[in-house]
């Protein structure tokens, strides 16, 4: 493995969120019965002829902007093709020789390194339909059948520069790619239901070898983790054959997560098979910069932009500020916590959203959008913790009681369950007298150098406090009177 190196490229199919299709009025929600939105035009009856949508043109200038591309301002349609059962028409409206957007860059993060994949291209085109092999009801039981629902979808297809060298690389570039074309709204990313679909162009060279290795594309790749699993068995399998003298022939693979295994299923095809002219129905697209300068003014805060400002301002690290990130609703989240719980708490707002609240959203399966405890909720328990009302092990109670809706606020329910923590000297001494004198052996043990002796009377000030008492204080007399 030391002695070869792996060229990754990846192609992603981005499901635009529009409502309606690229070329046609029917509509693109995900679910209906088999055919019920594939109108004339999807089904390429005769004499019909394709309308641009140009809510998907502007989605396309909202990912060129976002990864400082040239936004194209001309641009050609061209039929792409080739022959299979869910394609009607017997070819494909896409872009060929003059994409909506050229070149770009994502940054992605693997640990510690920071690394900068370029963008060749992105380029509208629509989809085809969808060959269903199982579960055809009778009276077709045992035959194929064809949804036509998604043809004409609207695409847009991502191109990257052959530059990522693993597939850690290629994970972490996905998932950038994933969360920005969510942030910035032109693509749910349900990757279950085919919104986001990434094709991996995966080969070996020997290293320090300048030309690359024969690549086999991995299609239709749709989670992260198969994304993994699929280019760590490619990348196996490749340098395996070659080390037995074989040779690798390009093609097109699937990824079949049941063995965890690639295999091959027709040979890849190159730009000429597809015999690409441009549409005679569709003109150039034409995009003016004004066009451009609105949909300028439009984007939100983009994602290294918010990590950039989240680290300077909250004092964040780079890895926090990378998870805080991972999506718009997620930072919204964070600010949100720590207007609430105020900027000198705004490590403890990220500290409790990455941990206590990942685990709960993680167990019962939820997005942050639907969290039971509101930022505003958290933030304000944060802030009780600062502030010296509760101790941390409190905290975890109210957290509990604000996801259950026990009440509105971390105030309502201190109040409600006398939950304030205790800070009163004379009363936690009063306290701590009296455990001592009960436990005279734990005192022994203790002056006889067991530390642990000592976190056991922590153990038992705190217990019979029912956990109100300062533990940093209990901690400082404890000690104080153990001498």
């Amino acid at each position: 493995m030391n002695h070869w190196e792996v060229v990754i490229g990846i192609e992603t199919h981005a499901q635009l969120a529009t409502r309606s299709k690229i070329f046609s009025g029917s509509p693109t929600a995900f679910g209906a019965e088999p055919n019920v939105q594939a109108n004339a035009i999807d089904i390429a009856l005769p004499g019909v002829l394709p309308v641009l949508n140009k809510g998907a043109v502007e989605c396309a200038i909202r990912f060129g902007l976002a990864v400082g591309a040239e936004i194209a301002p001309r641009s050609v349609f061209a039929r792409k093709n080739y022959f299979y059962p869910d394609l009607p028409k017997g070819y494909q409206i896409s872009q060929y020789e003059l994409p909506v957007v050229v070149g770009g860059q994502v940054v992605i993060q693997v640990g510690e390194a920071v690394k900068t994949v370029h963008l060749t291209r992105a380029h509208l085109e629509e989809d085809a339909g969808k060959s269903l092999h199982e579960a055809v009801g009778q009276p077709f039981r045992g035959k194929s059948g064809i949804d036509l629902n998604r043809a004409g979808t609207p695409l847009l297809e991502i191109v990257t520069e052959p530059d990522m060298r693993s597939a850690a690389e290629a994970v972490a570039y996905a998932r950038a790619l994933h969360t920005l074309v969510r942030w910035i709204g032109i693509c749910d990313g349900n990757m279950q239901e085919g919104s986001f679909r990434c094709d991996a162009n995966v080969s070996v060279r020997p290293v320090g070898q300048a030309n690359f290795g024969t690549r086999r594309e991995i299609k239709n790749l749709n989670s992260f983790r198969f994304m993994q699993q699929a280019i760590d068995y490619e990348v196996q399998w490749q340098i395996a054959t070659l080390e037995d003298g074989g040779c690798i022939e390009q093609a097109t693979v699937l990824f079949d997560p049941e063995t965890g295994e690639t295999r091959a299923m027709r040979s890849k095809e190159d730009a000429h098979d597809y015999r690409y002219f441009p549409d005679p129905d569709l003109l150039p697209l034409v995009i003016d910069r004004p066009w451009i300068e609105r949909v300028q003014g439009e984007l939100p805060e983009l994602p290294t932009a918010k990590r950039e400002r989240l680290t300077a301002d909250y004092g964040l690290s780079a890895y926090d500020a990378l998870l805080l990130t991972a999506s718009a609703e997620l930072a919204a989240y964070y600010e949100a916590s720590v207007g609430a719980a105020g900027r000198s708490n705004a490590k403890a707002c990220a500290n409790w959203m990455m941990v206590d609240l990942a685990a709960r959203l993680n167990r019962e399966n939820r997005e942050i959008t639907d969290a039971p405890v509101s930022a505003r909720q958290l933030g304000g328990m944060v802030a009780r913790i600062a502030d010296g009302t509760i101790s941390t092990t409190i905290a975890r109670k109210i957290f509990d009681a604000l996801w259950n809706g026990e009440g509105d606020s971390a105030d309502e329910i201190i109040d409600k369950q006398g939950l304030r923590q205790i800070t009163d000297s004379g009363a936690l001494e009063s306290l701590i007298d009296t455990l001592l004198a009960a436990n005279a052996n734990m005192v022994a043990e203790f002056r006889a150098g067991k530390e642990k002796a000592f976190n056991a009377l922590v153990g038992q000030v705190m217990k019979a406090s029912k956990g109100k008492a300062n533990p940093q204080q209990v901690n400082e007399l404890l000690r104080k009177k153990l001498g």
